[in-house]
């Protein structure tokens, strides 16, 4: 074999491993790796049931309901349309109707999903009160500026 056959056949056995590493890895993370999807993608996509996914949107005004104690039904919505979600545990103290929201799951259905964690977003305006009082402090806090905490 010349050298150069040597080099060539170094260089395709060097990428043949490291084809099948990348692909075990990808194996090993099949079962782990979640998507996330806005409710409009959840519907357009028609996912099959079972799929692990994470979806994000607003708590849909009106649409939470309590059936059981420890159990929540609400809707995800991103105005165009709704995911039904339903919930098991203790909601974050940011959860209301009209927050953001993403939730973890296992799609049921076409349009539901049985969460096993959900996440609130807080208003992207929002600053700890720690850091106004810090900011007032060292006097680089301006009322009425946008950077102003939401009540």
């Amino acid at each position: 074999m010349t050298r150069k056959g040597r080099r060539l056949f170094v260089i395709a056995l060097a990428g043949g491993m490291l084809a099948l590493a990348a692909g075990l890895v990808l194996f090993a993370l099949r079962d782990t790796i979640v998507f996330f999807y806005g409710p409009s993608e959840v519907i357009a996509k028609n996912l099959p049931a079972g799929t692990r996914l994470r979806i994000g949107g607003l708590v849909k005004e009106g649409s939470v309901q309590k059936p059981e104690a420890m159990v929540t039904d609400f809707v995800i919505t991103d105005r165009n349309h709704d995911v039904h979600v339903v919930y098991h545990g203790l909601l974050p103290d940011l959860f209301r109707e009209g927050q953001g929201v993403v939730a973890e799951g296992v799609l049921d259905g076409s349009a539901s999903i049985a969460a096993d964690s959900v996440l609130a977003k807080h208003d992207e305006r929002y600053m700890p009160r720690e850091v106004v009082d810090a900011l007032k402090k060292q006097g680089r806090w301006q009322e009425g500026s946008s950077d102003a905490p939401s009540q």
